[in-house]
């Protein structure tokens, strides 16, 4: 692994891992004697998860760091580069990524690392060495098991449980990915739930098959399928028996002794029967004699307006004609009074009576009053008054007429409702009781086709039943052969144990020290031990996971130096086996290893946490 500060420059870190062993420590000062300038130098913060973090991210995980880290580093390294060579099957990937803004991602088989480094060429993407290792590691076959519960390649979720996240503590088997490290690893490799990390890790151990995963993937859906029957039969027999419950009460069946259903759905069925015919048998209230009595109402109706606006005509009129009557009375006396002085009349100019001065003669006027023309309008008004007298007698009488008209009008009008109120009634009673006794009718036949449904769904639950039960019956045979596996996984693990922990331990994918034991150290040693179990296996070919691992910094505080000394020791030997090492197992410490693993071939970088020179960037970010 190389990380240059910009492309084609000088390189802040050259680290040659080899196959075996690869030690990264990073020793506080009291445990380096070899160096005395470095006395009060701490083991942490020199770089150790970042260069585990590093390694992952040249082997397709999507981040380097946390956010606030990466921000800092692109600072520190604006073009900075990582690059990696990977062999893969015999083919050496040079794979280069950036820390800084550049966006160039490169993953060339058979390529040159230093030159695709400082080259300028097109990014490619690490997809190509992940579909490869797809192809070539994980195959198809187990893809299509794990895929079901995720998206995208496989590659990155085994990735995830061969190099934990340092912030897991080692804590658990399935526990991979802690949030906090931002990998933006996929799911199911991180997340809450563990149930899809333990199907994943079952695939990869060839501890499933497609048959056991078809089968299990039946089962599920039988399961799912019997649960939704079983509910769809609890709610239809409710729906059955609240509806048989209504329909006995509608039909005045209560009280009486009724069979057991089905016979009572014929005795219900008779029931409903009855009740229809009788409900045809009542008053129609028909269209034809409804629509007459509703003509009659509504000429009633208009009669009585009719005659309303009359009286109201008559009762205007009464006051506007006796104000003329009192008119004309008012005129008489005046037209009187106007006889009589034409009658004897006294001249206007002299004031002197008419037959005086016709008897004397009057030098003044000439003209003599004209007494029949007073005559005719005083006897014209009074004419006119007694016929006035007449038309307001003529009114009031009218009025009386029309009051008498109207009481028979609205009579005649509530009659007409109340009829038409009655053909109503009796319809709406006739539809009414047909409406019921159809509905009935209808509720019992529901209830018929119900207890069918009802009985067909028992027997789709029996036959439900008796096929899960074939089903788990082969899970069963499954189990077997897996019992096969975790067999030959125990066969690794427990001598793995034996040799952490000593000969009283056992191991059977579960640690048992003289007894049950549960403490922080206990867990983590069993994680490592599970790890070590699987790349033994790996090396067999008996995974579809590469023999290779990393581990940040396993050392829990109070797990015993003596025990933590012999991983260094089952992993040396491990290297002898098959002549050249077979597998590539990568670990951090700031813990001491023991003193023959120090130096080379094992201890392939040595950083320390001060002064920043010594860190594994080199720089204080």
């Amino acid at each position: 692994m190389v990380i240059w500060k910009e492309p084609g420059g000088e390189k802040v870190r050259d680290v040659a891992l080899r196959p075996g062993l690869n030690i990264v420590w990073s020793p506080d000062g009291a445990d380096d004697a070899a160096s005395a300038d470095q006395t009060n130098a701490i083991g942490h913060g020199s770089g150790k998860t970042l260069f585990c973090r590093l390694i992952r991210y040249c082997l397709g995980v999507d981040r380097f760091a946390t956010e606030p880290e990466r921000d800092r580093i692109g600072t520190a390294f604006l073009n900075g580069i990582v690059g990696a060579e990977v062999i893969l099957d015999g083919v050496c990937w040079a794979i280069v990524r950036p820390l800084g803004v550049r966006r160039r991602h490169m993953a060339v088989a058979n390529g040159n690392l230093d030159e695709i480094a400082a080259g300028e060429g097109t990014s490619t993407g690490l997809e190509p060495f992940i579909e490869a290792v797809d192809q070539s590691v994980i195959t198809t076959e187990l893809a299509g098991l794990v895929r079901p519960r995720a998206d995208g390649p496989i590659w990155p979720i085994a990735l995830a449980w061969l190099t934990r996240d340092q912030e897991c503590r080692f804590d658990d088997v399935l526990d991979w990915r802690s949030p906090t490290s931002d990998s933006g690893s996929p799911i199911p490799a991180s997340g809450q739930e563990k149930g899809p990390r333990l199907e994943a890790l079952r695939a990869f151990l060839m501890a499933i098959t497609p048959e056991e995963q078809t089968t299990r993937g039946e089962v599920n859906s039988l399961n799912e399928q019997r649960r939704t029957l079983d509910q769809e039969i609890g709610h239809r027999r409710w729906e059955i028996e609240r509806t048989q419950s209504r329909l006995v009460a509608a039909l005045d069946l209560a009280g009486q002794s009724l069979p057991e259903m089905p016979l009572l759905i014929d005795v219900m069925r008779k029931s409903a029967g009855e009740r229809l015919g009788a409900a045809k048998h009542l008053p129609a209230g028909g269209g034809a004699e409804l629509a007459a009595a509703r003509e009659q109402h509504e000429a009633a109706r208009l009669e009585w307006m009719r005659l309303d606006g009359e009286r109201i005509r008559i009762e205007t009129s009464i006051p506007i004609e006796q104000r003329v009557l009192s008119e004309i009375q008012g005129e008489l006396p005046g037209l009187s009074y106007s006889q009589a002085e034409t009658e004897s009349p006294i001249c206007p100019i002299c004031e002197v009576p008419i037959d005086r001065a016709l008897a004397e003669g009057c030098k003044l006027s000439h003209k003599i009053p004209d007494a029949e023309a007073c005559r005719r309008r005083r006897a014209q008004r009074r004419a006119d008054f007694e016929a006035q007298g007449k038309r307001l007698e003529g009114l009031r009488q009218e009025g009386v007429r029309v009051l008498q008209q109207i009481a028979l009008a609205k009579q005649q009008f509530h009659q007409a409702a109340i009829r038409v109120g009655t053909i109503e009634k009796a319809r709406d009673t006739r539809e009414a009781a047909w409406y019921t006794a159809r509905r009935a009718r209808d509720d019992v036949e529901r209830v018929a086709d119900l207890i069918d449904t009802q009985d067909e769904a028992v027997k789709r639950l029996r036959e439900l039943g008796a096929k899960l039960d074939a089903e788990r019956e082969r899970l069963g045979a499954f189990r077997d052969k897996q019992a096969r596996v975790f067999g030959r996984m125990s066969e690794k693990f427990d001598p793995i144990v034996r040799r952490l922990v000593g000969h009283d331990a056992r191991g059977r994918i579960a640690v048992d020290m003289g007894g049950d034991r549960t403490t922080a150290a206990i867990e983590s040693l069993k994680v490592l031990a599970f790890d070590l179990a699987a790349m033994c296996l790996s090396i067999e070919g008996a995974t579809r996971v590469p023999p290779f691992l990393l581990h940040d910094s396993p050392r829990e505080a109070d797990l015993g130096l003596s025990i933590y000394g012999r991983l260094f020791d089952i992993a040396e030997e491990l290297e002898r086996v098959g002549g050249t090492p077979l597998f590539q197992y990568i670990i951090t410490t700031t813990t001491a290893p023991p003193a023959e693993f120090r130096e080379p071939p094992y201890l392939q970088l040595k950083m320390y946490g001060d002064p920043p020179a010594q860190r594994l960037l080199g720089v204080d970010l």
